[in-house]
């Protein structure tokens, strides 16, 4: 158990937990949540130790190891492989050590808990994780200084994974991922062995990972079964109880208001009077549910264009000369689409988003643009590019120079900048508030197309929920790049996969698209470039050998969760026995070590089994 005990944390002159309390059962997989700027990261850091509450206190097992994601990135020579490896200290330690160790006694002991520890079949559980978290094989030979921060923040939580703590903390791990990583991030810590506290916004991470839900509102907490959508239902029905509580507390307490206004003055009853007036003292006002009614978000409407907006004939478009990322890009873009860009990160999604909105010139082909057309482009850079010192306002009238101060007002006022908001430093807002100035800033001129890179990477739920009802409003044309399946699925009616060097429209759904990723399904219809005829037969040959390929190898990865869970209990039952799992505790160290070699014996197949089938699979592809 993981007790959470009154926390109350002050930081500069704010409350921002207030006497918190829950209590996290063993082995639970629960999701922090919150508004922005509510607590959470603060929350976590206390969990972790890493900052002292002003009041209260955790309380866990001893010797539990707590697993968190520093702020700063891995970096230097080594590779991904390497940093990995380098989280399991005690591996690490008892490798160096019997490099050099000539005392016959202690060297048996060191080989004794290498193999105990699975410490030789550690590299290829690092490679799966690496490989989940979109590292090829080349990639993870690479030094990290060659990667990009967001990569860098793949290895950090590769090692994190890989080092299996007691209590897995993850504070918003899909940010810098993928659509495909994140679904693999989700099936591993489906199947993690411990207890797992993850702030997410992800609805659909929230739904198919966590099984309770602990909200953190006011500086309280309160802990709801089930996830996401359990939550909310809950919820709702708490809120109603309130109102109705609140709307007869009010009654009352206007009945008792007007008693004491009408006898105060009369002896008969002026004790009567007094008596009502002790009682609305003592009555404690009953609080509605927290909303924030800033939270808005309102695209303007376009002129109407007719179609299309945007062609692309045989197309090509990359960053060197004579170096095209993408090639023989056929696109039509009409003033209704809908279109989510589909495929891992690196192959080229933000690359056509800024082809798109004139950021590059064609390398090759034609791009035909309609003359009056407007884009407004979105994308994490603005954010953080955002003056410190300047207020919403400022930033506006700079955009906006010489417009009315009445158009200024209202097109913040659109997405929540209304009276002493649009006048608060930037430095004061929240990542979700910065990204609606963001926003704000790129729709002034009312755009026809808007091409949005990972808008929800600083939105809290219901304001992602917020993004898609006002995108579904908006009548111009939407081009999405997001990790958050919940808002494609909402919001595109288009899907375009980027792969292979080109994009084309994917024919399945976005639930064929998630089958065929976890390699559950074959996608229907053609995902990629036409293929030549002679060789259709060849490919789709390899295409359905790829797939059974891949479907195999969620299988295996599920057997070795398996595995590993049952080696990690087994583990504790021979080297920490009071600590022991009640189904091993019983059993004697002879028998714990012939099953433990029966389980590296199966460890070891299925790990080859892995590998063979991870090779096929890029081979093919």
């Amino acid at each position: 158990m993981l007790g959470i005990n009154g926390i109350t944390v002050r930081l500069g002159g704010r409350t921002i937990l207030d006497r918190a309390t829950a209590a996290i059962p063993p082995g639970g997989r629960i999701g922090l949540i919150g508004r922005n700027g509510a607590g959470k990261s603060t929350l976590m850091k206390v969990m972790i130790g890493n900052i002292d509450p002003d009041e209260g206190s955790i309380e866990m097992p001893r010797n539990t190891r707590i697993g968190y994601i520093a702020q700063d990135a891995p970096s230097g020579t080594a590779t991904p492989a390497e940093a990995v490896l380098a989280a399991d200290i005690e591996r690490a330690a008892l490798l160096a050590e019997s490099e050099t160790c000539t005392e016959p006694h202690r060297l048996g002991d060191i080989h004794e808990r290498l193999l105990a520890i699975d410490a030789y079949s550690a590299p290829s559980r690092a490679a799966r994780i690496l490989t989940g978290l979109g590292f090829d094989e080349d990639m993870q030979n690479q030094p990290l200084d060659s990667f990009s921060g967001g990569w860098k923040m793949r290895v950090a939580l590769a090692a994190l994974l890989y080092s299996a703590p007691d209590v897995l903390m993850l504070d918003e791990p899909s940010n810098h991922l993928d659509l495909e990583a994140t679904l693999w991030l989700e099936n591993f810590l489906k199947a993690y062995p411990a207890t797992v506290v993850v702030i997410s916004h992800e609805r659909d991470l929230l739904n198919n990972v966590v099984d309770n839900i602990l909200h953190l509102q006011g500086g309280k907490l309160t802990l709801y079964p089930g996830g996401y959508d359990s939550f909310e239902r809950q919820r709702a029905e708490r809120a109603a109880q309130l109102a109705a509580a609140k709307a007869s507390q009010d009654a009352q307490r206007a009945k008792l208001q007007d008693y004491v206004a009408r006898n105060s003055a009369r002896a008969s009853t002026a004790k009567q009077a007094q008596s009502r007036a002790k009682m609305l003292a003592k009555m404690q006002p009953i609080a509605a549910l927290m909303e924030d009614p800033s939270l808005s978000f309102d695209f303007p409407d376009p002129v109407e264009l007719k179609p299309p907006l945007i062609t692309l004939d045989l197309a090509a478009v990359g960053y060197t000369e004579d170096t095209p990322i993408l090639r023989r890009l056929n696109l039509r873009i009409d003033p209704d689409d809908r279109i989510a860009l589909l495929g891992r990160n690196g192959n080229g999604k933000t690359t056509l988003a800024r082809l798109l909105a004139a950021q590059l010139p064609t390398m090759e082909g034609d791009m035909n643009v309609s003359g009056r057309m407007q884009v407004g482009y979105f994308t994490q850079y603005q954010v953080e590019e955002l003056a410190g010192d300047a207020t919403p306002l400022e930033h506006m009238s700079r955009v906006m120079e010489g417009k009315p101060q009445g158009a200024i007002r209202a097109q913040l006022g659109r997405f929540g900048f209304s009276g002493a908001r649009a006048t608060q430093q930037v430095t004061k807002l929240s990542g979700g508030e910065r990204a609606r100035l963001a926003l704000a800033l790129i729709t002034r001129d009312a755009p026809h197309l808007l091409i949005l890179d990972e808008p929800t990477n600083h939105l809290d739920v219901d304001a992602r929920e917020a993004l898609v009802q006002a995108l579904n409003a908006y009548s111009g044309a939407v081009i999405l790049i997001s990790h958050d399946r919940h808002m494609v699925e909402l919001t595109a009616d288009r899907l375009v996969l980027v792969d292979d060097g080109t994009a084309s429209d994917y024919s399945g759904s976005m639930e064929d698209y998630i089958d065929f990723v976890l390699g559950r399904n074959q996608p229907k219809g053609e995902t990629g470039p036409k293929i030549a005829k002679k060789d259709r037969k060849a490919a789709a040959k390899a295409r359905e050998e790829a797939r059974l390929a891949k479907a195999r190898i969620a299988e295996v990865e599920s057997d070795l969760a398996r595995l590993e869970t049952e080696c990690s209990l087994i583990d504790r039952a021979m080297f920490e026995p009071t600590s022991a799992d009640p189904q091993f505790a019983k059993l004697s160290m002879g028998e714990l070590s012939r099953r433990r070699g029966e389980l590296s014996a199966a460890l070891e197949q299925k790990e080859a089994e892995w590998l063979k089938l991870s090779e096929r699979v890029t081979d093919e592809n």
